[in-house]
């Protein structure tokens, strides 16, 4: 069973560069992820400058983005594993656009109101988890298992250049046209995917005739990674580390602002930074993961750069605040290298007709502490302080190493066959 799922996983063979279907995937997710980073910029604008929303309000749209990551993953697994995942990328490209469309033409004729923006991103983000889970799910399919760790940093490296170019591009265009019309673009960067997917040559495997009922469906991916003791260990480290940076963001504007004293320049400028540490470490890890193996890099990363997170919360004004901008760069970089191991291992040992399943799993679990991380930050910094805060998120960010470096990935140098 395990040489016919090698083998399945395996048969398109060449230089990843030369793979028709994997480009077409990659190019199509390139310009899909800079149209949500100009969305990212575009809503929160429209809603405080145009429709004049609160600051809570405004709050609001970030978790709508999220809230359907810990409501939608599940379902959307089970939906993965049962249907062509090409043609529900598509479907879910084209939803996107329709959604993201109707929101200039609505303003255009007045009728744009704040709880028509939180229904667009709402069901825009249910979308976006079914997309997410399909095209993790599919990606094995397209490519030799051997390419797996350099598909996966490929698609970072579209992931980075999107968080440096977006949002740049998102403001000039939110400049140039208004809040409202900058929807276009990420429009457009969605149709130009589903046009992309369109293009691909896939052949769905064939689906087992016998349907398992819809409970067990929904659990069977969590089932699956308890019983793969590597994978559980994984996905605890990614969770704690999930947990504590989502603490550490939810005050690290303020910790900027009121202990650093930094300017809005300064601030947008230290984000680059990490941007760039995250962009660096994703066209390197092909070459570093050759260096150390598969299973090797997913505890260094997670270990190594820790010290360098203690220089976050040791920055002072004025040039002592590149220190933080180190900081995030090591972060940034630890989470590149770890996520291209981590996925590539965890596409290597799930068996097909359950990726999808064990990728909403992880979804579901890493992206749903999300909000009680940001809650836990703000906890903090209201009753510790914003620097004694920043120690103990940084610190937690650091201890989820423990879980992989204490894990028989230690004596590994590669993944283990299929």
């Amino acid at each position: 069973m395990t040489e016919q799922l090698t083998q399945d996983r395996t048969e398109t063979p060449g230089p990843l560069g030369r793979s028709r279907n994997f480009l077409l995937m990659w190019s199509g997710q390139t310009v899909s992820e800079v149209g949500t980073r100009i969305s990212a910029v575009a809503v929160p604008l429209l809603a405080a400058d145009v429709l004049d929303a609160s600051v809570f309000q405004v709050s609001l749209l970030t978790a709508l983005a999220w809230l359907p990551y810990l409501v939608f993953s599940l379902p959307a697994g089970m939906l993965a594993d049962r249907v062509d995942q090409r043609r529900l990328m598509i479907g879910c490209d084209l939803g996107r656009a329709a959604l993201l469309l109707s929101v200039p033409v609505v303003a255009l004729v007045g009728q744009l109101t704040l709880a028509y923006l939180y229904a667009v991103v709402g069901l825009s983000g249910v979308l976006t988890v079914a997309f997410t889970v399909a095209y993790r799910s599919l990606l094995p399919a397209l490519v030799p298992a051997g390419d797996l760790t350099s598909a996966n940093a490929r698609l970072e490296v579209s992931e980075n250049l999107a968080q440096l170019a977006g949002p740049s591009a998102g403001g000039v265009l939110v400049g140039l046209l208004g809040a409202a019309r900058t929807f276009v673009a990420d429009a457009v960067s969605f149709l130009a995917s589903a046009v992309t997917l369109l293009l691909v040559r896939h052949r769905p495997a064939p689906r087992v005739a016998g349907r398992v009922p819809v409970r067990a469906a929904l659990t069977e991916g969590l089932g699956f990674i308890r019983r793969q003791r590597i994978l559980a260990l994984v996905l605890a480290c990614t969770a704690t580390s999930n947990f504590f940076a989502m603490a550490e963001r939810a005050i690290e504007v303020p910790y900027l602002l009121r202990v650093l004293h930094a300017g809005p320049f300064t601030i947008g400028l230290l984000f680059s930074l990490g941007s760039v540490g995250g962009l660096l470490a994703s066209l390197l890890a092909g070459r570093v993961t050759g260096l150390l193996g598969g299973a090797r890099t997913i505890w260094v990363a997670m270990a190594a750069p820790g010290p360098l997170y203690l220089l976050m919360p040791l920055a002072r004004p004025g040039w002592g605040a590149l220190l933080y901008g180190v900081g995030t760069a090591a972060f940034a970089a630890n989470a590149v290298l770890f996520n291209v191991a981590a996925m590539s291992y965890r596409q290597r040992v799930t068996p097909a007709r359950l990726l999808g399943r064990v990728n909403a799993a992880f979804l579901w679990i890493c992206y749903g502490l999300i909000p009680l991380g940001a809650l836990l930050g703000g906890t903090l910094g209201s009753h510790l302080g914003l620097r004694p805060a920043l120690l103990v998120c940084v610190l937690g960010m650091w201890s989820a190493a423990l879980f992989v470096v204490c894990s028989p990935l230690r004596r590994m140098r590669d993944f283990p066959v299929a």
